[in-house]
């Protein structure tokens, strides 16, 4: 019996080989993500030559694989530029949101205003998702770098940029405010001042047999004085960091002195009374914002203020003496009428400073006030004759007030503050006045502000004395009006 031979069983055995690697590169390519090839060429069996393919299959299937290769090589490249391409714009949208975050803060920190709803974060929008297909990465990647550029450049919606550049507000309680008025806007400003003051004086005249007998008279005066200032004050806001302000007081002031009458033995207290209103003198300052601040950086605003000599002033009212009052020989010496302007002309140079701190702000000012001296200058007597005094200037000041604020809610907010005022001595025909000294004016303050709108607001001051030249108490009340 003859053995069937072996060959056909071999050449069954290639074609079930072929099909296996087939599948295998399909199955290659769907998980790469790309389109399966067809096979270039079937794999040939020990021995046996293919039916269908020529001689040159195998190089054309390493062809064919090495152009697959670099496809994914390419694409591969492709995802890594669009991952940087993302990276990048999630970068720009950070940088944006955190200046987004800080220019509202700052115009926040120590205003009385709500805090306003930050947005959220891009991490914060939604949770991560799996990456886009192909062709929307590359739709991506498609867009041109000019919008991205633009994108970097565009600012927050609404008026964040220009009130980062702006202090924040606080409750005024000095004379000069912290925060300049935004460009192009109009705030006038009625206020209304009530003083008062009380100084006693006793003046000894004679000699001591010991120290505890005095032989000789005993002057004892006490002072009171009750003043009341209501001023229009108008702001202009010029090109965000320049304001000018013009301020126009009317004064209103009495004063009652308590005494005994001198070289006689009364044992009655005599008043004397002089009262004087009128027009006092006006102010204009111009402001400027030296630099842009922002939280934990301080502002600084230079200013310069001129005080003219519209008011009447003390040597324009008649004075109660007969003869020369230098020597006090007779009369009081006191004005019949009291003035309501200094007499002379002023210039004030300084520097305001906020310093932004959550929750509070921090704010001071330094200024330096000089005089100018006026020459042959003479005063009113009783019946209708004139002293002449000279040249006369009074002393300079230098000034220095420091305080704090802090928002209550987004409409209330208060202040704490302490000024002093250093005077120098008053110099007449180039010397010191005789009795002239150096005084030191100390005051305590504490204010608020409630704003009802956002046009108006209300603004109280309490100041209280804590030097004998002080007055010992003034109460101010400003309502900032916006058009």
């Amino acid at each position: 019996m003859r053995r069937t031979p072996q060959l056909p069983r071999r050449l069954m055995l290639a074609p079930c080989l072929w099909l296996a690697a087939a599948a295998a590169a399909q199955a290659q390519d769907q998980w790469q993500g790309l389109e399966p090839a067809r096979p270039a060429a079937q794999p040939q069996a020990a021995g046996v030559l293919p039916a269908a393919q020529p001689s040159a299959a195998p190089a054309t299937a390493e062809r064919s694989l090495d152009d697959l290769q670099r496809e994914i090589n390419a694409q591969t490249r492709r995802l890594e530029e669009l991952r940087d391409s993302l990276a990048q714009q999630e970068q720009a949208v950070a940088n944006l949101q955190r200046a987004l975050d800080e220019e509202r803060l700052d115009a926040e920190r120590g205003a009385g205003v709500a805090p306003g709803t930050v947005l959220p974060t891009l991490a914060q929008q939604a949770p991560a998702a799996a990456p886009p297909p192909a062709d929307q990465r590359q739709a991506q990647a498609a867009q041109p770098q000019q919008q991205q550029q633009q994108q970097q450049k565009q600012k927050p919606v609404g008026q964040a940029p220009e009130q980062a550049m702006r202090p924040p507000e606080v409750a005024q309680i000095f004379d000069q405010p912290g925060v300049l008025t935004p460009s192009g806007k109009f705030i006038l400003e009625p206020s209304l001042q009530y003083g008062y003051s009380a100084n006693d004086r006793v003046a000894l005249v004679g000699y001591t047999v010991i120290p505890a007998i005095l032989i000789g008279l005993i002057d004892v005066r006490q002072v009171k004085t009750t003043s009341g200032v209501g001023t229009i004050t108008g702001r202009m806001g010029l090109g965000g960091r320049f304001e000018i302000e013009a301020k126009v007081p009317y004064v209103y002031l009495n004063g009652d002195t308590v005494s005994r009458e001198i070289f006689t033995g009364s044992a009655q207290d005599r008043v004397f009374n002089a009262s004087g209103n009128g027009m006092g003198d006006i102010e204009a300052t111009a402001r400027y914002q030296l630099n842009r601040g922002g939280p934990d950086k301080a502002f600084y605003i230079g200013w310069l203020r001129y005080k003219s000599r519209t008011g009447k002033d003390l040597f324009e009212v008649t004075t109660d003496c007969v003869q020369r009052c230098l020597q006090n020989v007779t009369g009081t010496g006191l004005p019949l009428e009291l003035p309501t302007g200094t007499g002379f002309e002023a210039i004030q140079p300084g520097v305001t400073w906020l310093y932004p701190s959550d929750p509070v702000v921090f704010f001071g000012t330094f200024s330096y006030l000089y005089n100018f001296e006026r020459t042959n200058v003479s005063r009113h007597v009783l019946g209708r004759e004139e002293e002449f005094l000279g040249d006369v200037q009074l002393g300079d000041i230098w000034g220095f007030n420091l305080g704090l604020g802090l928002a209550l809610n987004e409409k209330a907010s208060i202040s704490l503050g302490y000024d002093t005022s250093l005077i120098g001595k008053t110099k007449q025909n180039g010397r010191e006045s005789p009795g002239a000294v150096r005084l030191t004016l100390g005051t305590l303050l504490l204010g608020g502000t409630y704003r009802f709108s956002d046009r108006w607001s209300l603004n109280v001051a309490l100041g209280v004395g804590v030097t004998r030249d002080t007055p010992d108490m003034t109460f101010t009340a400003r309502v900032p009006i916006s058009f």
